[in-house]
């Protein structure tokens, strides 16, 4: 396994609490990064709970993301979650800001996950999705703020 240099992500490292909405309604939970394997892998831990609404009754999501390096020496990562979703990114690393890609496939949609690094111990994060056959055509899905515990 090739190496990766992490410091693009130490803004993200530890444990948060947070909320935000979009599609599935307003939503609050915890999200954590942390180092796994002897630093070989970082791992993105989520919970969110959704109340009821008039619509539909509480929910929670949970998700898991292992982004590692892969034997090019690229960032990668592999999402999971309670609803069955996997999803292989791309990673991009920039000065404050992470993006995540999917590749595109005409068949099936695209998805985008941004971190970028706020102030005072806040970090922004966004989730979007692109149709099928329309891979740049990306529209927020759910967008929110984590605060550091």
């Amino acid at each position: 396994m090739a190496s990766t240099n992490w410091d693009a992500w130490r803004f993200l490292l530890g444990e948060w609490a947070g909320s935000g909405g979009g599609t599935p309604g307003q939503g609050g939970g915890d999200l954590s990064f942390q180092f796994d394997l002897q630093g070989q892998v970082l791992v993105r831990r989520n919970h969110v709970d959704f109340p009821a609404t008039t619509d539909r009754p509480t929910f929670s999501h949970d998700d898991l993301t292992i982004i590692y390096p892969d034997a090019a020496g690229s960032t990668r990562a592999v999402y999971f979650d309670n609803e069955g979703h996997v999803i292989h990114y791309a990673v991009t690393m920039a000065a404050d800001m992470i993006i995540m890609i999917s590749e595109p496939d005409p068949s099936s949609p695209r998805f985008r996950t941004t971190y970028w690094k706020g102030e005072n111990e806040t970090a922004g994060t966004r989730f979007e999705i692109a149709p099928p056959g329309k891979p740049e055509d990306f529209a927020i899905y759910i967008e929110g703020i984590v605060k550091r515990k």
